[in-house]
């Protein structure tokens, strides 16, 4: 992989966030910067130890429809959340 490029992991344009390894002052930056890269039609794989529900919120208000939020998985400890972007 060359330096700055990001290869999604299938052919459906999902990119996976994994917020575990992210210093928590930094997660709602590094969510909205990433959710803003993102073209139409691709989808962010966010993972999380917890579940981000005023995290969502904050989405739902700056994106409004133009994201669309799905739970993979909602088990404790083992947060997936795919953010499509329309």
């Amino acid at each position: 992989m060359t330096q700055g490029s990001v290869t999604p992991v299938s052919t459906q344009e999902i990119y996976p966030f994994d917020a575990r390894g992210v210093a928590k002052r930094f997660r709602h930056a590094a969510i909205f910067g990433a959710l803003s890269a993102l073209r139409s039609g691709e989808t962010m794989r966010f993972l999380n130890d917890h579940d981000p529900l005023p995290l969502l919120s904050q989405i739902e208000g700056h994106y409004g429809e133009h994201v669309s939020i799905s739970y993979v998985s909602r088990e404790p400890g083992q947060i997936v959340i795919d953010f499509l972007v329309a």
